[in-house]
């Protein structure tokens, strides 16, 4: 037993390094825990130090002349206009016929956006005026930092110009990271889609109108010109003008201005938006989080190879550390 003490002290005090000129391991004079310490120091630098400042970098793309729209929910009466709107110029959702959106039983119950809805009008009462129950219409809210672009891994979602959050399908790989990081829980999947399933989600009509100027076909639709369609910071100044204007119609709150970094998509409200379901967040994004720990990993490949080389270090020390105690063993006849 006295040997395969000696011969693990060895390894303690010792380390060994490759020469390629001899093809053979030499002492390095270093310690184990010296070793140990170089290597997890050379992986560090190089997954973290080179790309914090790209991030940052990153970071600082605006968007202060996006588009965007803004919802006055005080006028929405829950035609469901809108939803059909959405329906017929995203050819790619499941035809219904104009009659369907008349009926009004959908109210009875909250809905969500779904793979074959990109947009729903929810129903909700109304504490001081129960005849004029509050309709709100819910869809992608296009963030300003969206947290879904942060998540895909293949690029599948992008974040253009004028606000519109766009989704490839044929990037995507169906991994669905995206619908676990949207705060507002919006992309959908099409689980009944055996053979192509894709992520869903409301496309801010970008192909057809937003790219050219045009207003999104949910708001060209309606009829009570609930919606607004301009200049994100536009918007704010008349939203604010609204707000000041009517103190007793609206809270003074202009929902999407700050949440999360903004949002394309405004709302005012004459009730809290807790009380219509939006989720109450703080005035920073996701990835403003997310990103500087997904940078400095996935950045380039390299610092991943380099955690690897690292890993590789160690599996390599403790094999040798393993061989070399057998051979003293078997020298010493002990134990085989």
């Amino acid at each position: 037993m006295s040997c395969r003490k000696d011969g693990a002290k060895n390894w303690d005090q010792q380390a060994i390094a490759f020469s390629l000129e001899t093809g053979k391991y030499h002492n390095m004079g270093i310690n184990r825990r010296d070793f140990i310490k170089q290597l997890a120091g050379i992986g560090g630098i190089a997954l973290f130090a080179k790309d914090v400042n790209v991030w940052a970098g990153e970071q600082t793309t605006t968007l202060r002349d996006s588009l965007g729209v803004l919802v006055d929910t005080t006028l929405c009466v829950g035609c469901r206009s809108c939803e059909k709107a959405c329906n017929q110029i995203n050819q790619e959702l499941p035809r219904k016929t104009p009659q369907s959106f008349n009926d009004n039983s959908v109210f009875d119950k909250k809905r969500r956006m779904a793979a074959d809805s990109y947009t729903v009008v929810n129903r909700y009462n109304n504490p001081g005026n129960s005849g004029n129950p509050v309709y709100v219409k819910f869809q992608c809210m296009h963030c300003a930092d969206p947290a879904c672009v942060s998540a895909c891994i293949v690029g599948a979602l992008t974040k253009e110009s004028n606000g519109a959050v766009k989704y490839d399908p044929w990037k995507c790989i169906g991994c669905r990271y995206c619908m676990t990081a949207c705060p507002f829980q919006v992309p959908a999947y099409e689980y009944n889609n055996a053979t192509t399933p894709q992520v869903r989600k409301c496309t801010f009509c970008f192909e057809k109108r937003t790219s050219k100027g045009k207003a999104p076909a949910c708001v060209q639709a309606c009829p009570m010109e609930v919606m607004t369609f301009g200049k994100k910071r536009e918007l704010i100044k008349i939203a604010k003008k609204r707000i000041e204007k009517y103190p007793d119609r609206y809270i003074p709150h202009l929902y999407g201005e700050h949440e999360l970094g903004g949002t394309s998509w405004l709302y005012l409200s004459s009730l809290p938006f807790e009380k219509i379901d939006f989720p109450k967040f703080g005035y920073i994004s996701t990835p403003s989080y997310t990103e500087p720990i997904q940078h400095a990993i996935f950045k380039h490949f390299i610092p991943p190879l380099t955690l690897f080389a690292v890993l590789g270090g160690f599996m390599w020390f403790l094999r040798q550390r393993k061989t070399e105690s057998k051979s003293v063993l078997n020298e010493e006849g002990q134990e085989k």
